[in-house]
C-alpha cells in the first residue's frame, strides 16, 4: 500500500501542490527499537559497573544490533568531552575527575561478558597531559 504525501512544486511564479506517491522504506534501512534480552543484560552490566559507551553517548542507531551480539565500543575517562566536534553527539564541557577504578570496572565487564575482542575509545581530554 502506498501513501501520498503533498510536495509543493513551485514552477515560474505559480505555486501549486501535486501528490506524489511514497512507498514504505526497505527492510534494511529500519531500524527496530533495542530490547533483547542481550542488549538488556549488557544495559543493565554497564549501569551496575558505571562504565560508558560510545554507542550510548553517541546516541548510535545501532546499538540495539550491536548490543545484541554482545559488542560494546567503552569509553573511558568520563562521559564529558572537552571538544565540541560539530559530528559527534557526545556530551562536551568541563569533565569530572579521573575515575581511576575505571579499569577495574571494565576489566570486570570484559570477564563477566567472556568478551575475546574489545575495543576502547576515550573522549578527549584537553584538561590533562598525554
Amino acid at each position: 500500500m502506498t501513501s501520498s504525501v503533498p510536495i509543493p512544486l513551485i514552477r515560474g511564479r505559480h505555486r501549486r501542490s501535486e501528490t506524489l506517491p511514497r512507498g514504505h522504506k526497505p527492510s534494511w534501512l529500519r531500524v527496530r527499537a533495542p530490547g533483547s534480552p542481550d542488549y538488556l543484560r549488557l544495559k543493565s552490566l554497564m549501569r551496575t559497573l558505571s562504565l560508558n559507551t560510545v554507542c550510548e553517548e553517541a546516541n548510535c542507531p545501532n546499538i540495539g544490533e550491536c548490543w545484541t551480539q554482545g559488542t560494546a565500543t567503552f569509553m573511558i575517562l568520563g562521559d564529558i568531552c572537552t571538544r565540541s566536534c560539530g559530528y559527534c553527539n557526545v556530551v562536551h564541557g568541563t569533565p569530572h575527575a579521573i575515575d581511576t577504578k575505571e579499569p577495574d570496572r571494565i576489566a570486570a565487564a570484559v570477564a563477566k561478558l567472556d568478551l575475546q575482542h574489545v575495543v576502547i575509545t576515550s573522549v578527549d581530554r584537553d584538561d590533562i597531559p598525554d
